[in-house]
């Protein structure tokens, strides 16, 4: 028995044994240690082990190496790829498109392009949580520059049809920019034959460290994109600092794991998906909030009617973690943006949420907390009857 139980993969995972092991290599006397920029035999072997990291990047997106650019995460990687390019190509038109279900780190970008004279259109989703082709087109203007959508959301595992979004685009000469922070490592991504222009990720939602993640950019030497801070010419001048060799070399093996156990990851969560949603199926005013035949398998959005999601994680706080569409601002719950934007409201929103199962979840884990849950909303539902 692991106790407490962690669901909560689509927040972070732990970092993966080998992972740790390969990155512990380049942290201290070994001859990897040194600045990738010097010019010595060190920084000379720290850039060899970098670039080869980007190589490994670039065979599992199926891209160009030089289309790589490393970045502290998904979250700065959104940034720099919707703030760069809006900034860089402003002359070209003010206009972008996003949807109201974004993860904050894009959905805020675009609060903030605001402010400095964007126009953002916020698509809403239908009931399944699916920005439609016919809602994208409609939504185009003379003045549009760049589309940002999300691959796989990080609240509901709903999987949006990038490469019918991204065909729209690719005649128009529109940016689109995804956000595979949720499915980088899940999902087969193969860029030389999808219509992204630009594609973010990260390490530690596919069992990496925290701290690194990556931007994709096509054509980059091509491809007007300002970068956000200052102060050196790393990352071809994108991405400037000091280039952190044992936090890239920790993503590079991440995702040489994740290559190899892709399948094996996919169908261990497709197991306990069926398994969670059918336990949940048997109990009374349960509902789903998404289309369960189009959503990653690692995650599940669920309400639990007459159970509000703070007193339920609350309950379960130290057996059993799993985590809610609400968030803490200045002392109040407010209701997931996500949840509300795909049109949910009342007990509904407020009741739900989020499981996500990963690589090291097992049976006996399952059994426990779906005991554990089951009690839990039926003890809170008798306290508040």
């Amino acid at each position: 028995m692991n106790s407490p139980i962690y669901l909560d993969y689509a927040a972070t995972t732990p970092v993966d044994e080998r992972v740790a092991a390969e990155m512990s290599k380049h942290l201290t006397s070994s001859s990897t240690f040194g600045n990738p920029s010097s010019s010595h035999i060190f920084g000379f072997k720290a850039d060899d082990v970098i670039e080869k990291a980007r190589n490994i990047l670039s065979d599992f997106l199926v891209c160009k190496p030089k289309e790589i650019i490393f970045t502290s995460g998904a979250t700065e990687s959104n940034n720099l790829a919707i703030k760069g390019f809006a900034i860089a190509n402003k002359d070209k038109g003010n206009h972008i498109i996003t949807s109201i279900t974004e993860h904050k780190a894009v959905f805020d970008t675009c609060r903030a392009l605001e402010n400095e004279g964007f126009d953002i259109t916020y698509l809403s989703p239908n009931k399944n949580g699916i920005i439609t082709p016919d809602s994208l087109k409609q939504a185009i203007k003379a003045e549009t520059i760049l589309v940002s959508i999300m691959h796989v959301n990080n609240e509901t595992g709903v999987i949006q049809d990038i490469v019918a979004l991204g065909n729209i685009l690719k005649d128009l000469n529109i940016f689109f920019h995804v956000d595979a922070a949720q499915s980088f490592g899940k999902l087969p991504i193969a860029l030389s034959t999808m219509p992204i222009d630009a594609l973010s990720f990260c390490a530690h939602k596919i069992y990496g460290p925290k701290g690194i993640g990556g931007l994709f950019i096509r054509n980059r030497s091509k491809i007007k994109i300002q970068a956000l801070i200052t102060g050196g010419g790393q990352e071809y001048g994108i991405r400037p600092g000091t280039t952190p060799t044992h936090q890239i070399v920790g993503l590079s093996k991440a995702v040489e794991i994740a290559k190899q156990s892709m399948d094996d990851d996919y169908a261990h969560a497709v197991e306990f998906n069926k398994e969670i949603v059918n336990e949940f199926k048997k109990m009374n005013d349960v509902i789903f909030n998404s289309d369960l035949t189009n959503s990653l398998p690692n995650i599940i959005n669920v309400s639990f009617l007459r159970v509000e999601s703070s007193s339920l994680i609350t309950s379960l706080q130290n057996d059993i973690a799993i985590s809610s569409g609400s968030a803490c601002t200045s002392g109040a719950i407010e209701p997931s943006h996500v949840i509300k934007g795909m049109g949910i409201d009342g007990d509904r929103l407020n009741s739900a949420v989020r499981i996500s199962i990963g690589r090291y979840t097992n049976k006996e884990d399952i059994k426990i907390a779906l005991d554990k849950i089951t009690y839990e909303v039926e003890r809170i539902r008798n306290c508040t009857s």
